[in-house]
């Protein structure tokens, strides 16, 4: 894998020239790190899921670099859609609108849906204009592993895999983006992430689900995701740790010691934002090979939090056959 500085024009010609050729570019957004082909090339969006070990039944999304393309690949707009855009769009909001036919299958695992956004990462929007056409991609890690927010992350899930990866520092928010769609009586959230619900509900109503159960209709929706390969178990505090081989996510400074070979804090003060920030990053660093699990304190549902705790909880259902403390480990 080669990595080279996103924000040099040689290097995005580059990421151009390999995803005109069919290949996966894996590039920053302002979330985590993407894994990306060209949306119409049927051949490399199949390399995606080749690559992460997808399921092809998981949707992925489509990156743009402005509204106005969205007629090209969309049948209709909601209104509460175009008022969503005015606010969030540059930025980390995803939403299922009904797809034209110029959207591969593939791309929607065969659903007459799409999931579009428009990044706000300069070194995103930079590789989309210089490609001139639409990116399919999802995050770039092993299906059902921890989202990357480095490129260190995407290095080692793709070393030998990946031919490129653009360099563009560290996510700023850290945590995937929010998906919506839309219904006849409001907004409904399919996805916490970067944008919190408070923030939704000051521009639109927000519904409960109307689907059946166990309906994939977006990224994420798996009963299990986003988990480290050791077993996770939520805690309300340290005095809840059970086993000295763990690693121990903190929400906020610890009141004291800490009965774990690992400790990170993910916002020493308790900001949430700096929370989401940390946490992928921080939970791949705890996800070591000399502990036996890892235990996570729970943060407030509230704001990004909410978005936080829905990963924390999908991850901790991956090794939720047995409990943890009972599990014997050779």
């Amino acid at each position: 894998m080669e990595i080279l500085n996103g924000k040099d024009k040689e290097s995005i010609l580059k990421a151009v020239e390999l995803l005109e050729a069919g290949d996966v570019v894996a590039f920053p957004t302002e979330t985590v790190y993407g894994l990306g082909a060209i949306a119409f090339y049927p051949y490399a969006v199949a390399k995606i899921f080749e690559v992460k070990k997808r399921p092809h039944f998981d949707p992925l999304i489509v990156h743009l670099d402005s509204p106005d393309r969205l007629p090209e690949y969309v049948s209709n707009i909601p209104e509460d859609a175009r008022r969503l855009m005015k606010v969030f769009w540059p930025g980390p909001l995803t939403m299922i609108l009904r797809k034209k036919a110029s959207v591969l299958d593939i791309v929607t695992a065969g659903l007459p849906t799409v999931g579009i956004r428009i990044p706000s990462h300069p070194v995103a929007l930079s590789l989309i204009r210089a490609l001139q056409k639409p990116i399919a991609a999802p995050s770039a890690n092993i299906f059902g592993y921890m989202s990357p927010t480095r490129v260190r992350h995407v290095a080692k899930s793709f070393a030998d895999r990946v031919p490129l990866v653009l360099d563009g520092g560290d996510s700023a928010y850290g945590i995937e983006s929010t998906i919506v769609s839309f219904r006849q009586q409001g907004v409904f959230i399919h996805r916490h992430g970067a944008i919190s619900v408070e923030e939704l509900s000051e521009h639109v109503r927000i519904v409960a689900d109307e689907r059946a159960p166990g309906t994939c209709e977006t990224p994420g929706e798996l009963p299990f995701h986003y988990a480290p390969m050791k077993p996770l178990r939520l805690v309300d505090g340290p005095a809840d740790v059970r086993r000295q081989a763990s690693s121990y996510l903190a929400f906020r400074d610890p009141p004291g010691p800490v009965k774990s070979k690992y400790v990170r804090v993910l916002s020493p003060s308790g900001d949430l934002r700096e929370a989401a920030s940390n946490f992928f990053s921080f939970l791949i660093e705890l996800d070591r090979d000399d502990v036996d699990i890892i235990y996570a304190e729970k943060l407030p549902e509230t704001g990004i939090g909410r978005a936080v705790m829905e990963r924390l909880k999908k991850a901790s259902r991956r090794h939720c056959l047995q409990p943890v403390d009972n599990l014997n480990y050779p």
